[in-house]
């Protein structure tokens, strides 16, 4: 039977790029929304969903953090890390000189400001809901227009590549995770996802936490924090850590900071990307 896989739409974004790379024999649905594509999956009707939750040059993607944190009944599975690489594409014809509008996600405009400030420094920039929205927006536009977008869009909506890599760092990567009900197996080279929160303010609570991963040598990949939305000034902390949630090392500091944390809530456990 062929698994069903929810992605961030619409069809060509690079969360369908990493969705194809994850099962390329699944029948993928294109979703609006990170939150759409968490539901498809908490309410079965999809097996799958792949979202996007990090870039190296933008940092998180706070809804899928805040999906997770919110949704008990989802868990990372597997993650998938891509090279971003943005091309600049128009309808057949258009000339780079006579471009007066550049449509794209405002995390792609931001990735090439400085491409677009060097080459048209008269253009305005305008954000779309997405980056194949953007080719649709620019197609639409009654302006000479250019869209910033992954490769495939060019071909599924018939327009021209006028400028490739046209992102400002080289070092442009993405990370993506695929969200199901339930983790992955251990394998020996994993990564577990979790986050915690605590009742009250203390000094020294998050250096006694993060202390039950240091003294048994599990190395924390990833902190951050993310606002409870519940009150100013109180935070919710999410970490990665190296190991599987059933590793005994893992399974040990996770009990003792349940026993510190008023939440504390496994994300996740799924193999490390290698590549």
């Amino acid at each position: 039977m062929v698994k069903r896989i929810a992605f961030l739409g619409p069809v060509g974004t690079y969360t369908e790029e990493a969705a194809l790379q994850h099962d390329p024999q699944a029948d993928l649905q294109p979703f609006s929304t990170i939150a759409a594509v968490g539901l498809a999956v908490s309410s079965g009707m999809v097996e799958e969903g792949v979202v996007p939750i990090e870039n190296s040059l933008e940092g998180s993607v706070t809804y899928t953090l805040d999906l997770l944190v919110s949704q008990s009944d989802l868990s990372i599975c597997k993650e998938i890390v891509l090279p971003i690489e943005h091309y600049l594409m128009a309808k057949p014809g258009t000339r780079a000189p006579d471009v007066q509008v550049v449509y794209s996600h405002p995390q792609a405009l931001a990735q090439c400001r400085s491409f677009l400030e060097r080459c048209f420094p008269h253009a305005h920039q305008t954000a779309s809901l997405s980056t194949v929205a953007a080719v649709s927006d620019m197609k639409a536009s009654s302006l000479p227009a250019a869209a910033i977008a992954p490769f495939r869009a060019a071909a599924l909506y018939g327009v021209e590549i006028i400028g490739q890599n046209v992102q400002d760092n080289p070092n442009n990567l993405t990370r993506f995770v695929v969200l199901a009900r339930a983790d992955h197996p251990p394998t020996g080279k994993d990564k577990t996802s979790l986050c915690f929160s605590f009742s009250e303010d203390a000094p020294g609570l998050l250096y006694q936490a993060l202390g039950e991963f240091a003294r048994r040598g599990i190395n924390l990949a990833k902190v951050e924090s993310r606002p409870t939305k519940q009150s100013l000034g109180r935070y919710i902390f999410l970490i990665d850590c190296e190991g599987h949630r059933e590793d005994r090392l893992v399974k040990e500091a996770v009990a003792a900071l349940t026993h510190q944390a008023s939440m504390c809530q496994v994300l996740g456990s799924y193999p490390r990307w290698d590549g």
